[in-house]
């Protein structure tokens, strides 16, 4: 994500949504026909490095250390909250768009279609050549509901798509790669703040609403992390050293106020289809603010890049020495969550409302 610093990691969290303690372990059955992906770097398993032109890929070493498949793409040195959060939903591992059409892998059980660097608007993340706007990743999830038309009956369709899981994390690449770089951009000149936050949730809402047209039922909306947090962003601020970008994280809450009172609206006008909102936003900033208590010991530097350079490499390079330690970190590189961290932020939110709202996800899938 290169700056994708989406990347935002929101951060990291940026996502957010599943299962209340560690203690609780993956379903062998599965609670849900499939699980349907939309997002950023955050999520991307792998989407980016099909594309040439695009600069923001992660599959080279040391990118997935700790995966067994080695790196495939993921911005991190292992799993993803997406992938953990499949895991407790009984699903197998999700795989990417991409490789469902290079290499034939099956779809029943969901595809993962985000992009590294992508947003909701068409041109954010372009700095970094080619990625897929979550316009193109509908447009995609369009060609596999074709595929599956292939497969089902009309009416064995329709069951299967209420009862899939769709997740959407979407929005921080619109501030980080976008709306704060007003020398590549002119959004900054051309909206307020107020005005921009107004103008992503209504394109953000007739794409959800396409989604739901299609079949879809079961929505997981993820705000966007406090961008204002991530190393990168910390790295120019001029915040004391250690402390968040205030100006950063006060934008993202524009747009996360505006997608919380659509949450709202959205259950009120369709009764038949269910969604929730993954409190990304506060879930980091209690993890960053209890980080001791979860175990790790560094929540402002990077394992890997920033953290090892000091700033000086933008990204974990090639062959870049990530630390030992990776589990004492809260960060794998300048924007986006170690495996660790991933793993906590699923486990944590799965029945707990209090990072999931207005009903948790287990309720959900429950219905």
């Amino acid at each position: 994500m290169s700056m994708e610093v989406h990347l935002s990691i929101l951060m990291l969290i940026g996502v957010a949504c599943f299962v209340a303690s560690s203690s609780v372990e993956a379903t062998p059955k599965p609670r849900v026909t499939a699980m349907f992906i939309f997002g950023d770097s955050l999520s991307d398993p792998g989407n980016n490095i099909y594309f040439i032109r695009t600069t923001t890929k992660a599959n080279y070493w040391p990118y997935g250390i700790d995966l067994d498949q080695g790196p495939t793409g993921r911005y991190s040195n292992g799993k993803l909250f997406v992938d953990f959060l499949g895991e407790l939903l009984g699903l197998p591992l999700i795989p990417s768009y991409a490789d469902t059409n290079a290499k034939g892998v099956d779809i029943l059980s969901g595809v993962n279609y985000a992009s590294a660097g992508a947003g909701i608007l068409e041109d954010t993340g372009y700095l970094f050549g080619r990625v897929i706007p979550l316009r193109e990743q509908i447009d995609n999830f369009k060609t596999t509901l074709n595929q599956l038309r292939d497969r089902m009956q009309t009416e064995d369709l329709s069951d299967y798509l209420a009862k899939a899981f769709v997740f959407v994390d979407m929005g921080a690449n619109d501030y980080l790669n976008n709306y704060i770089l007003p020398m590549l951009y002119k959004s900054s000149h051309t909206y307020s703040p107020q005005q921009y936050a107004d103008l992503l949730i209504k394109l953000y809402t007739g794409y959800i609403s396409q989604l739901q047209n299609l079949g879809l039922r079961k929505f997981f909306l993820a705000e966007v992390a406090p961008i204002g947090c991530i190393p990168a962003v910390m790295l120019k601020s001029h915040a004391p050293p250690g402390e968040c970008d205030d100006s950063s994280n006060n934008l993202v809450q524009m747009f996360n106020s505006r997608l919380k009172s659509l949450v709202y609206r959205l259950n009120s006008d369709n009764p038949g289809s269910v969604f929730t909102l993954g409190a990304s936003f506060q879930m980091f900033i209690d993890l960053r603010d209890n980080a001791d208590a979860y175990g790790f010991k560094v929540k402002d530097k990077a394992c890997c890049g920033i953290g090892r350079s000091e700033g000086r490499k933008p990204l974990c390079v090639p062959n870049a020495e990530p630390c030992f330690n990776r589990d004492e970190y809260l960060f794998w590189d300048e924007a986006h969550p170690t495996q660790a961290a991933n793993q906590i932020f699923a486990h944590r939110t799965f029945d707990n409302t209090s990072y999931c709202y207005p009903i948790s996800i287990q309720r959900m899938i429950e219905m």
